[in-house]
């Protein structure tokens, strides 16, 4: 028997697996294509919005809210299928740069300040430009946030508490442009009229976009492994949070996108206070050769 039949017959069967394995890349890589979609469609919303009704907020809104869901089921797909490659990696960030960064950022200009009534004379002008700085400033801290996750092997948390992959160093872009839709959202796409909600609108803006870029950490949920065994009080959780979404999604939204905020904010303070009630040991002095 000529040994090298064996030896073909195993590289026939090993085939069709590594066919398998190429094909399931394309999988994550279709959950980030609608997350792009969906950032696509949040812009064209948007325009229609300056020109008809302004319910069309409220479905750019919708839409950057789909395009959160979308973008945690990519990268949590591929590592679960094992499809997991700089490809993806790369597409995934254009697509987040697209749909959590011009696309919330647009929102929160044409919402929050350019339909201002501009019988506010001069202080309309003034609350659109200031405006569109802070928009900017949203994106650009958005983008840098993700420049500074795609350079990191392992980024950590500057503050103590057990950092690591169950937390996130400074708050992820799709929180970010979560907070914004989900604003939006609360309001039914009705765009602000006051200059005063004009201004607080815009100091909300540029403070999501520091803690974009700082070094203050975020629950990230990657410790709950889905394919692992849950607690049915998990299970029975959940169905009750899509429930009330589904029935009361702009008060729930509203108040999951603030606690997110505010749970960042609490392990600084925590960490802050921490550190007051623990100084650090004053210095020994080195004994004095004589």
């Amino acid at each position: 028997m000529d040994p090298e039949v064996p030896e073909i017959s195993r590289q026939h069967k090993r085939q069709p697996r590594r066919r398998l394995s190429r094909g399931m890349y394309i999988l994550p890589s279709l959950f980030t294509t609608a997350n792009i979609a969906f950032g696509y469609y949040a812009i064209l919303q948007i325009t229609h919005a300056t020109v008809a009704d302004s319910w069309h907020f409220d479905n750019s809104a919708k839409a950057i809210g789909f395009a959160v869901l979308f973008d945690g089921l990519d990268g949590r797909i591929a590592r679960m299928t094992g499809t997991s490659s700089d490809f993806g990696r790369e597409l995934d960030s254009l697509a987040d740069v697209i749909t959590f960064g011009v696309a919330p950022a647009l929102l929160a200009w044409t919402w929050g300040f350019r339909q201002l009534p501009t019988s506010l004379g001069d202080l309309y002008t003034k609350l659109v430009q200031f405006g569109a700085i802070a928009s900017f400033l949203f994106l650009m801290a958005g983008a840098s946030r993700l420049a500074r996750f795609n350079i990191s092997s392992n980024p950590q948390p500057s503050n103590p508490g057990r950092p690591g992959k169950k937390y996130f160093v400074g708050m992820p872009i799709p929180a970010g442009a979560g907070v914004i839709a989900a604003v939006v959202h609360f309001s039914s796409g009705d765009p602000i009229a006051s200059w005063w909600t004009a201004l607080t609108w815009m100091l909300m803006v540029v403070a999501v976009g520091y803690l974009m870029v700082s070094t203050w950490r975020f629950y990230s949920f990657k410790d709950i492994d889905f394919r692992s065994r849950q607690p049915f009080r998990l299970v029975l959780l959940f169905g009750l949070l899509f429930a009330a979404i589904r029935f009361y999604s702009q008060w729930v939204l509203f108040l999951i996108a603030l606690l997110y905020v505010f749970s960042g904010v609490f392990w600084r303070l925590k960490w802050i206070f921490r550190r007051k009630g623990n100084p650090p040991p004053p210095p020994t002095e080195a004994p004095q050769i004589s």
